[in-house]
């Protein structure tokens, strides 16, 4: 084992600041060295043992990572497991996706909520798995010994896939696990995740929108929050108890260790943990690359994901089909968007980039106080801020080729799928063999049968007028952002010929195009032409975008060469100036914890948000003309009677969510929010934005997580859904009452 110094050691952003205890993304396995002194003082009762076990059952076995594959290397979201029988709790915006797949004007879901009130009622989840970490393991020494300084980048990334095939294939147990390497640390660190992946996922229970997503857009990011969001599944395994793909016979997961559900509620200061898989940070990032970031990379995002999301908005408010089939999509990239708004706005207010460059300066003194130092690292902060300059030019347009032209619109997206189906025809007129053109009609026969069979789904959330409308906006954001020698032929000429009227434009290809709707999709796939495909619009424009793009890119792809190798340098440098920090590791979709305390803040002057909100926010906030702030009726009628049932507080009051000092990044969505007993108190599910700059610095006075109160969940659960079965199933830990003590006078 390697020194402490030498474990895992990350850049904290803002020079001069101590780790805190409420900063930084832990690695369990190191619960014992590094953390659980600091832990204890917080208010952890719990030993390092109970925390992270491999031979024992601990918490870490409740912990789920959410994927869309049965070998994800990474995780959407986060879930934990709290009963006995598999029963899983996760973000309403987590499950987001799944509940809409299920959704119908017949059955929406979204919009009304849906509760299994018993097993058979529970809904299978194509492709959705949950991970269950086994163990980690530190692969350093394995790896780094065997990689040479002289080797270039090619080279030695062949050399850790051969070391780390050989580990993860003996790992594997056979294909029993999941085996996951990744590096830390810029390369200097290698670690390996176990994981057993289940996937038969169904779908248990989920609020309604206006509860699950209550506040909408508007609130997103931002607090006072009131929204419930949560959402419930359950794992299922073989009737052995091993994972298995979705079968009648198949049983409830029984885990190892499930989360017992706490209703004693918070108070300030209370000790406060949160386990899950956070999907990335960039705390190492120098000042050229956050400036490189806010400059170059942001603003294309911003102004062509805020297009898309205003056409999308305009016919979902119109049409309530059209609504739930772009509801998962809309909400997916109106997170993002608002993200990265939020972010360029703290770094700016936050002075982020100058305090990185005072860092900065601060290392180059320290270097320049030494030959040896100055031979090793002198050309560090030059060669990176050459290569950040150097990747700036050509990335708007690279981005806005992506967003708005290959990656645009539906229709664009489907054409792609053509592609194989397009060059087996041209095979096809090519071949003179009668032999082999026979042969090639069957492989195109086969082709388009199967397409054929997918083509429900791959219509099903998708409308014409719509998908038309964002046509005509992202082409003419492409034609009017996009350098003129990155236009497709096509796009040119009908710019000419509709003379700047890119929704006449859109008209022509929706009108002319195959691809345009399921009808005319069928008839093509039923009798499928090589004539008619080469001269599809829709298909013609894609190949022009696809040439485009993979051109670009490859070009792309060659500038800021030495940038990994010079950040790699920087961070070495960094930690032999500062050996004696235990600093934490970005984040990269790889289980962590956090741990701090509910905690209020101020966010400026003579402003103080309180740590917990409450029903009657949801009252005061209560808009019958936005549906971002409808309040369902039966909400109205429990919170006017009181019936808060056992979740609510001693002075009549529903705590809707709070606030925690926890560090968090995306892929924290759904983790479980643990008290210094091991018990869930809420869910996870946003940052505050004031502090939107957290992925790049931490801001310890201005960093909170959002969190809805698990007696919140409950409460929904039980008094609104009527569900209560499932709450019977939880681990319910409720400290019991003290009686009251009268002093008697004793007469003699």
């Amino acid at each position: 084992m390697k020194k402490l110094s030498f474990l895992i050691i990350a850049l904290i952003l803002v020079s001069g600041i101590k780790v805190k205890a409420d900063e930084g993304m832990w690695l369990p396995m190191y619960v014992k060295r590094l953390n659980f002194i600091d832990m204890q003082k917080k208010g952890l009762q719990l030993t390092p043992e109970e925390i992270y076990s491999v031979n024992n059952s601990s918490l870490k076995d409740a912990i789920v990572g959410l994927a869309n594959s049965p070998k994800p290397s990474g995780y959407f979201c986060t879930g934990e497991i709290v009963s006995a029988e598999g029963l899983m709790f996760t973000n309403h915006h987590c499950g987001f996706d799944a509940v809409q797949k299920h959704s119908s004007l017949e059955h929406d879901y979204l919009a009304d909520g849906f509760w299994a009130m018993n097993r058979a009622e529970e809904l299978p989840n194509e492709g959705m798995t949950a991970s269950v970490l086994i163990y980690m393991e530190d692969l350093t020494d394995s790896i780094i010994p065997n990689l040479s300084d002289t080797l270039s980048k090619a080279d030695r990334k062949s050399a850790i896939k051969e070391i780390t095939s050989r580990i993860k294939k003996r790992a594997s147990e056979d294909g029993k696990y999941n085996v996951i390497v990744k590096s830390f640390f810029e390369g200097n660190e290698f670690y390996m995740f176990v994981y057993e992946v289940y996937k038969d996922v169904r779908l248990v229970g989920a609020p309604p929108s206006s509860i699950g997503k209550f506040g909408g857009d508007t609130d997103n990011w931002m607090w006072p929050r009131h929204t419930g969001d949560f959402t419930i599944f359950r794992i299922y395994t073989a009737p052995d108890g091993t994972p298995a793909e979705y079968a009648e016979e198949n049983i409830p997961l029984k885990p190892k260790h499930h989360l017992p559900v706490s209703i004693d509620g918070v108070k300030e200061n209370d000790f406060a943990m949160i386990w899950g898989f956070p999907g990335g940070t960039e705390r190492y990032l120098t000042s050229s690359g956050i400036q490189w970031k806010m400059d170059y990379y942001y603003p294309p995002l911003i102004d062509a994901f805020g297009k898309k999301l205003e056409v999308w908005k305009t016919h979902m408010d119109a049409d309530q089909e059209v609504k739930i089939k772009y509801a998962s999509k809309y909400a997916g990239i109106a997170n993002g968007w608002k993200y990265f708004i939020g972010q360029s706005k703290g770094v700016k207010d936050l002075g982020v980039i100058a305090e990185k460059k005072a860092f900065e300066d601060e290392l180059e003194a320290w270097i320049n106080d030494d030959e040896i130092r100055m031979e090793k690292y002198g050309a560090i902060m030059t060669d990176i801020n050459a290569a950040n300059l150097d990747k700036s030019d050509g990335i708007e347009d690279l981005i806005y080729a992506s967003i708005c032209g290959i990656s645009g619109t539906d229709i664009i997206g489907y054409a792609q799928k053509y592609s194989g189906l397009q060059g087996m025809l041209k095979q096809y007129k090519e071949e003179k063999d009668k032999k082999k053109k026979a042969k090639k009609e069957e492989q195109i026969r086969k082709a388009a049968d199967n397409m054929l069979a997918s083509l429900s789904e791959d219509f099903k959330n998708y409308d014409k007028a719509t998908d038309q409308d964002v046509f005509a906006a992202m082409t003419e954001i492409y034609f009017n952002e996009v350098s003129a020698d990155l236009h497709p032929e096509l796009l040119d000429q009908m710019e000419k010929k509709f003379k700047g009227d890119f929704t006449a434009f859109a008209d022509y290809v929706y009108s002319n195009s195959f691809l345009s709707d399921s009808v005319a999709a069928k008839e093509f796939l039923n009798d499928p032409s090589l004539k008619v495909i080469d001269k599809d619009p829709a298909f013609l424009l894609m190949q022009g975008y696809m040439q485009i793009i993979m051109a670009a890119g490859a070009e792309y792809g060659e500038k800021g060469k030495g940038l990994h190798d010079a950040e790699k340098l920087y961070i070495t440098a960094i930690r032999e100036m500062e050996p004696d920090k235990a600093f934490y590791p970005d984040a990269n979709s790889t289980m962590r914890f956090t741990y701090g305390q509910v905690m209020d803040y101020s966010p400026k002057d003579a402003v103080n948000y309180n740590y917990v909100t409450h029903l009657s926010g949801v009252m005061d906030k209560e808009d019958p003309d936005n549906s971002e702030f409808f309040v369902e009726p039966k909400l109205k009628e429990l919170y006017e009677t009181k019936d808060y049932g056992p979740y609510g507080t001693k002075d009549g009051k529903m705590v809707v969510c709070f606030l925690t000092n926890n560090d968090i990044t995306g892929g924290n969505s759904g983790s479980p929010v643990i008290n210094g007993k091991g018990e869930l108190i809420g869910l996870a599910f946003d940052g505050n934005w004031e502090a939107m700059s957290s992925d790049i610095a931490f801001v310890p006075d201005m960093q909170r997580t959002i969190v809805v109160d698990a007696r919140y969940v409950l409460f929904i659960i039980d008094k609104f859904a009527g569900a209560g079965h499932l709450v019977d199933e939880l681990t319910i830990s409720q400290k019991m009452p003290q009686p009251e003590r009268t002093e008697m006078e004793v007469v003699e």
